[in-house]
């Protein structure tokens, strides 16, 4: 190589120079150990079965959550329905609605 640029040949040589290095270094990487391998796997799905469990686990807390949160609606619109006036009968409407007919006649 000279100090000028260098040419098409000398780059392409060059590439095929550090790929040829690249390969000789992937080629000289000792094999892994099929123990730790095994290890290695092992874990891995420890960590994906914990993961799985806390997602089990934030859903059912999120399904409780709402279901109490539901029951607490109902029970509210129960004790507002009990705390209103009870629904009067035809019988008891009739009387108030003659009562009122009667103090009218009477004031005339």
């Amino acid at each position: 190589m000279s100090f000028k640029d260098p040419t098409f040949q000398e780059r392409a040589a060059l590439a095929a120079q550090a790929k040829q290095k690249a390969l000789e270094k992937l080629k000289a990487k000792p094999q892994i150990d099929p123990a730790v391998a095994a290890e290695r796997l092992a874990a891995k799905e420890a960590r994906e079965a914990a993961e799985i469990e806390k997602r089990r686990a934030k859903r059912e807390a999120e399904e409780t959550a709402k279901a109490e949160k539901k029951a607490a609606a109902i029970a509210a619109e129960e004790a507002k329905k009990a705390a209103m006036k009870p629904e009067l009968t035809e019988a008891e409407k009739k009387a108030i609605r003659d009562a009122k007919y009667a103090a009218r006649k009477k004031r005339k």
